[in-house]
């Protein structure tokens, strides 16, 4: 195998899941050459993982704003110059790990040689030369990416997300640091994410702030992007210490390296909450709408998730805005929760608790 190519186009936690993938690959095929395709915006949390070889970027944003800018002479001959580069590669195989008809499309052009598609829907199967199910344990955070390599008969005995963020990143968050004094440890929360149905609710947020910081002695440093600028300031307007809020001040990279360094992350189903499991840090993530996972692989990581009749809903809530799923989680649960899981933290961890976990050699390898 001389090249390989994953293409997961977006999202944050999407591709975190996904992660694991590079270096069992590199393990399988120590020399080949391994590119994974992404959308721009998602570019640096890919660029410093020390198994790839190569990060493409698939500018769609872009080409979305000469397409409503009418700019469509430029816009066919900058996608005519991206896949020119794409094919230019010559890869042997090309993964598609999101399955839809946009990502399936991008695989076919790559021109590689053999194409397997993950789940492969909206007609992408026809795509591909191979399709492999989302199967695996669907309580098991990114079970499907590790379905995927026990298909493909790849090695995994250590199956676990990564997250580089380099240097610069690294300096940031020691600085900032230092400056805000937080050095003897902090609390991390993300309480923002796409949809409405996966939030808590901010006065529970603010409450939960004072108290981390009252009974548990940890500052709380609050995180999310620039969209999320309105909802932070009222959290921290009804916390009586107010968190550190810096919502929107940070790149994807910093607010990584910060969570790296963080004592405890509390988050809802968001792309940042699930590095704090990545990063091997007490996690706590509030489920409601969507229940992705339930085992963590890590004994200080948990998920607070109370199935309802209507459970998970996922992008068709049914409770006409009351979010009863994510009433159901009280300030007190999530506390306490909290501390059990900075009491296990203090312990050392097993090998299976740290996410180790045998490989399974699957029926039909790869060619090559």
């Amino acid at each position: 195998m001389k090249a390989i190519l994953l293409v997961r186009l977006s999202a944050i936690g999407d591709i975190v899941f996904a992660s694991p993938l590079v270096a069992t690959l590199r393990r399988a095929y120590p020399q080949a050459h391994i590119a994974w395709l992404v959308q721009s915006e998602y570019r640096s949390l890919l660029e410093h993982h020390p198994d790839l070889d190569e990060v493409i970027v698939w500018p769609i944003r872009e080409w979305r704003e000469l397409w409503r800018r009418r700019r469509f002479g430029r816009l066919a001959r900058e996608f005519r110059a991206s896949c020119k580069h794409l094919r230019a590669r010559r890869f042997d195989l090309a993964l598609d790990l999101q399955g839809l008809l946009k990502s399936g499309l991008v695989t076919h052009l790559s021109g590689a040689r053999e194409r397997i598609g993950l789940g492969s829907r909206e007609g992408s199967r026809w795509l591909m030369s191979r399709v492999v199910p989302r199967g695996g344990d669907s309580r098991r955070i990114g079970s499907e990416y590790l379905f995927l390599a026990h298909s493909l008969g790849l090695p995994t005995p250590d199956f676990s997300m990564a997250v580089s963020y380099g240097p610069e990143a690294t300096d940031f968050a020691h600085e900032l640091i230092e400056r805000a004094g937080l050095s003897r440890g902090f609390a991390v929360i993300c309480p923002f994410t796409t949809r409405p149905q996966k939030h808590w609710f901010e006065p529970r947020w603010a409450e939960l702030a004072d108290r981390l910081q009252a009974e548990l002695g940890l500052p709380v440093v609050m995180l999310g992007g620039p969209a999320d600028r309105e909802a932070a300031g009222s959290i921290r307007s009804l916390a009586a210490g107010g968190p550190i809020d810096l919502v929107g001040r940070t790149t994807l990279l910093q607010a990584a390296a910060l969570i790296a360094e963080s004592t405890l992350l509390v988050g809802v189903d968001t792309g940042l909450s699930h590095m704090g499991i990545a990063f091997d840090r007490p996690s706590l993530l509030l489920f409601g709408a969507t229940c992705p996972y339930l085992d963590t692989t890590r004994a200080n990581a948990r998920v607070l998730y109370h199935r309802l009749d209507c459970s998970p809903c996922k992008r068709k809530p049914t409770c006409n805005g009351a979010f009863t799923c994510m009433q159901s989680i009280a300030v007190d649960e999530v506390l306490n929760a909290a501390k059990h899981l900075l009491r296990v933290s203090q312990k050392p961890l097993s090998r299976r608790e740290r996410g180790w976990g045998e490989g399974v050699k699957g029926r039909e390898g790869l060619k090559g």
